[in-house]
């Protein structure tokens, strides 16, 4: 039988493989001559030449000036052409909807902020286009120029019904097939993601667990939550509740029974920001926040000897530090992460100081010992996971063009 275009081995087929891998290597390095393009994908200089026009003819490649100084004949750069595809990364809270759009190549070209409030369906859809349609505007963009959407919120989205599940404290979500009404209504591909497991994201992409393919993230700030990389995928559970641990039940807590409300559970009375901060207080140092007392007290560690606030700030870190070890000695003994990444407003506040100290503990009550790090990901790590997600998703569809 005769060979079809596109099957394994045919030319066509070939020629996408070859397209793609230049693209990638575009991508990752930046401006390329022909012959350095040529000895990446590994094909001839014709061939290369070849490929580069049909990328250039796609929209994909852009000639970028000329590389000089080098010995030989001077040679014409080729780049990635960013402005192929734009994408949105949302970050929602009960509070407010941040939104940030950007190009191809991740370079962020628009941020937006508006207040969350919606109690339905329309206004929820209605309230994410207006904050997509600010930073497209931003960026000196339309809507039309935006190829997809990944929303991180404080739930989760049960893949069996589609509802948003865990999030009682952000009213109008709740709605049946939450990404297809907002799909639906907003013209463009749109995803609902966990922002926990977007924060994994960043930081599997930019920050500590970059090339880690097991590995916890443990965020506190006034809730908690983790996210269980495996296989460098976050896992999500049958209803996608994996990593809710905030309802777990904690040695040192009340067994508490019939949860359904947000912010309650055994781990959450331990480790979470209420927790904190009556802890932070109990020890003498106050503060609005749980992370502006823990802060306090990291301070203090160094304060002149005897004032007492060195040895408070001492009796304070370490009971925390022995609280965060217990929950994630749990963790540690059913998942045996590679590495266990601390994030969130709470960790951040008690940065090395409190990172040390839980490590030491994690490893005092637990067999496998992994290595316990803060954050590398600055900013806002769920738009930054958002955004990734959403990349790596049109990326693959845009590098794809010239498939047969």
């Amino acid at each position: 039988m005769p060979t079809t275009a596109g099957a394994p081995g045919t030319p066509g087929l070939m020629r996408a493989i070859n397209d793609r891998a230049a693209l990638e290597a575009l991508l990752t390095r930046g401006p390329l001559t022909r012959p350095q393009i040529a000895e990446l994908v590994g094909v001839s200089k014709p061939t290369a030449s070849q490929m580069l026009a049909r990328l250039e003819e796609a929209g994909l490649v852009a000639r970028d000036g000329l590389r000089e100084g080098l010995p030989g004949r001077t040679a014409g750069l080729y780049r990635l052409n960013a402005a192929a595809a734009h994408v949105v990364g949302a970050d929602v809270t009960p509070a407010r909807i941040r939104v940030s759009v950007a190009d191809l190549a991740g370079t962020v070209v628009g941020e937006h902020t508006l207040p969350t409030p919606g109690r339905s369906a329309h206004d929820v859809v209605g309230r994410v286009g207006a904050a997509r349609d600010g930073a497209a505007a931003a960026g000196g963009l339309d809507r039309a120029r935006l190829d997809r959407l990944v929303v991180g919120i404080q739930g989760a989205v049960d893949p069996r019904t589609g509802k948003l599940g865990y999030a009682a404290h952000i009213p109008g979500w709740h709605v049946p097939d939450l990404e297809r009404t907002l799909t639906g209504g907003l013209g463009l591909p749109v995803a609902v993601e966990n922002d926990v497991n977007l924060s994994a994201l960043a930081e599997s992409a930019d920050g500590r667990a970059a090339g880690v393919a097991d590995f916890v993230l443990l965020w506190i700030a006034d809730g908690v939550g983790m996210a269980v990389v495996l296989n460098g995928v976050p896992h999500r559970g049958a209803t996608g509740g994996a990593g809710e641990i905030g309802y777990m039940p904690a040695v040192g807590a009340p067994l508490m029974r019939g949860i359904r409300r947000t912010h309650t559970g055994g781990v959450h009375s331990r480790v979470g920001g209420a927790a904190v901060l009556r802890l932070m207080r109990e020890h003498g140092f106050r503060g609005r926040a749980a992370a502006t007392a823990l802060a306090r007290a990291v301070a203090a560690l160094d304060g002149p000897p005897g004032t007492g606030h060195g040895e408070r700030a001492e009796a304070a870190l370490a009971e925390l530090a022995t609280r965060i070890g217990a929950t994630l000695a749990t963790v540690v003994a059913v998942v045996d992460p590679a590495l266990v990444v601390l994030t969130g407003e709470v960790l951040r506040a008690g940065g090395e100081a409190l990172r040390s100290r839980v490590e030491h503990h994690l490893h005092d009550l637990s067999i496998p010992r992994p290595p316990v790090r803060l954050s590398a990901v600055g900013g806002n790590p769920v738009l930054a996971g958002a955004l990734q997600q959403a990349l790596r998703e049109t990326r693959v569809a845009v590098f794809s063009r010239t498939a047969p």
